[in-house]
């Protein structure tokens, strides 16, 4: 199955002294990319679960070589495994340009669970939600 593809933007104001981007301001575009699958893409469908709670359970980053300011774009690849019950997890390739040409500068993965914010508890996922999820299944 096919990915699905995020843009998202660097700012100057996103490198550190090494006038590269930081860990802390990655793992912030890795969840701007996200949004876009589990939000933005899931809302425009109709599936507005996870928009009422969504929970981030795990997150493991690799580094790959480094981002710099001039990268100004990034093109972030999602594929979606594990989908169990109540939970599933998130697999990232960060190239450091827009385009799939460009080197993938970071790995990365996250676990992010369901989760009914009111009775403060974990929730299945809907067959809605497995469906739109499975569209980009690893």
């Amino acid at each position: 199955m096919a990915p699905f593809i995020a843009q998202v933007s660097v700012r100057w104001t996103d490198q550190d002294v090494f006038q590269h981007v930081n860990h802390a301001v990655t793992v912030t575009l890795l969840e701007e990319a996200r949004i876009q699958l589990v939000f933005d893409a899931a809302g425009a469908e109709g599936v507005a679960g996870f928009a009422a709670g969504l929970l981030v359970t795990g997150l493991s980053v690799d580094y790959k070589r480094q981002i710099s300011y001039r990268s100004r774009r990034l093109r972030v690849a999602m594929m979606v495994d594990e989908m169990r019950a109540a939970a599933f997890r998130i697999r990232y390739a960060m190239h450091d340009g827009p385009d799939e040409a460009d080197a993938v500068a970071v790995t990365a993965e996250t676990r992010l669970a369901t989760f009914d914010l009111a009775a403060q508890r974990p929730r299945r996922l809907t067959a809605q939600e497995r469906e739109f999820l499975g569209r980009w299944a690893a």
